[in-house]
């Protein structure tokens, strides 16, 4: 797929094949995540890759329910890691930075996943010590982004978008 193509395919899903993902897949999207831009490149995130069935039950009910997440064959919590950027950036590192790489990581994994023909949905509303409790992170680091990554059971369902010219302002 071409750029353009992976931007116009992408969609969330939230109904899962229980089929398992490829090694050489989940390898690839690890890699794009790896490639993502962070600042300072301090790549102040973590990724946990949550493949346990219960793991991915507990994660479930620590997002109230979105029971899709225990659906996907795995899923990837994206967490900050402040204290690799506090050192450079002070407050702002900790406050904007490390959550801006760890957002910007989990986008190139689902643009990685949409290129390799599978599909995923960002999960942002979640019960922040629970989801550290099933991860089991050292303190400090707090999620960010669960994103659960399968084979999609049913077609997307499209949504609109707002018009170009609602949200962009030419100054």
């Amino acid at each position: 797929m071409d750029f353009f193509e992976v931007i116009t395919n992408r969609h969330s899903m939230r109904a899962y094949k229980p089929d398992p993902i490829e090694p050489e897949k989940l390898q690839q999207i690890l890699d794009a995540i790896n490639r993502a831009p962070s600042a300072g490149n301090l790549q102040a995130y973590e990724v946990y890759v949550v493949r346990q069935a219960g793991q991915r039950m507990a994660l479930a009910q620590a997002s109230w329910g979105q029971d899709f997440i225990a659906q996907a064959p795995l899923a990837l919590v994206f967490c900050t890691h402040p204290a690799l950027t506090v050192g450079r950036y002070a407050q702002r590192g900790v406050n904007l930075y490390s959550p801006q790489d760890a957002t910007i990581a989990c986008t190139f994994a689902m643009l990685a996943a949409t290129a390799l023909e599978l599909s995923t949905v960002w999960v942002g509303a979640f019960e922040d010590d629970a989801v550290w409790k099933v991860i089991g992170s050292p303190e400090g680091q707090t999620p960010v982004a669960i994103l659960p990554i399968g084979y999609a059971s049913k077609p997307p369902r499209l949504t609109p978008r707002r018009k170009l010219d609602e949200l962009v302002h030419e100054m």
